[in-house]
């Protein structure tokens, strides 16, 4: 699956260098042996992003670093390159994300389904694994959220899924890797809740298709589906695993 990512990756026109920031000898040994650049990392760093810190520190002569998280194997090249480009053309944004609708109930509800916050000037304002923003006069009237969504189901178009993709300036990753975690951060498990709340400037902007996170074995069996059926094609940054 790894693999697949770095595939995904160096399809982006804009990406020159595909590396695989890892602390696991298995697979820094499967994807050199499918000819890509393994990097092996401490198992001690707090999240994905400061593994990919630890990298970027040696990569002096680079400006932009971007992250496509490994559990993200189907993400389109075409994204990446949007977002390499927003971070570019944006010179008030640190980092660059992406979003994408939430068109089920389940993933709204499902905390391993990240949600995202934009504000109407394409900042991130938020990422949590509860469904926020909070519909509060549909939960009223319906009792619960679950409830809300299933009686309402335009709501779902208040929610976006957050894409685990980032882009970063290089100044700015190294500083985020000196930072501590921060109280969010630790509470929701979600690592750019440390830059949102040392006030870092998020560029957030719609994905250009859909991908699918592998958060669990039901979900990497689902991805294998779609590949053989043909309705993803799995072709030739940073991917952290």
């Amino acid at each position: 699956m790894i693999c697949w990512v770095v595939e995904r990756a160096l399809a982006a026109r804009n990406v020159d260098r595909a590396i695989v920031a890892t602390d696991d000898e298995r697979i820094a040994a499967a994807v050199r042996s499918a000819g890509y650049e393994a990097v092996m990392t401490s198992a001690e760093h707090r999240s994905g992003t400061d593994r990919i810190a630890f990298v970027a520190a040696g990569l002096g002569d680079v400006e932009i670093i971007v992250n496509v998280q490994g559990d993200e194997p189907l993400i389109s090249p075409l994204t990446i390159e949007r977002a390499i480009q927003a971070l570019i053309e944006d010179q008030d944004a640190a980092i660059a994300t992406t979003w994408e609708p939430i068109e089920s109930p389940a993933d709204v509800l499902n905390p391993d389904v990240v949600k995202i916050v934009v504000d109407d000037r394409d900042r991130a304002i938020y990422f949590s694994r509860s469904p926020v923003p909070h519909p509060r006069d549909a939960v009223s009237r319906h009792g619960s959220i679950e409830a809300a969504i299933f009686a309402e189901p335009a709501l779902l178009t208040s929610f976006r899924k957050h894409t685990g993709l980032y882009v970063y300036r290089r100044e700015v990753l190294l500083e985020f890797a000196r930072w501590p975690q921060s109280a969010l951060e630790r509470l929701e498990s979600l690592e750019q809740l440390r830059a949102l709340e040392h006030g870092v400037n998020i560029k957030a902007i719609e994905a250009s298709a859909p991908s699918i996170g592998v958060d669990t074995s039901e979900d990497l069996e689902r991805v294998r589906q779609l590949v053989s059926s043909s309705r993803f094609q799995i072709s030739s940054s940073v991917a952290q695993s």
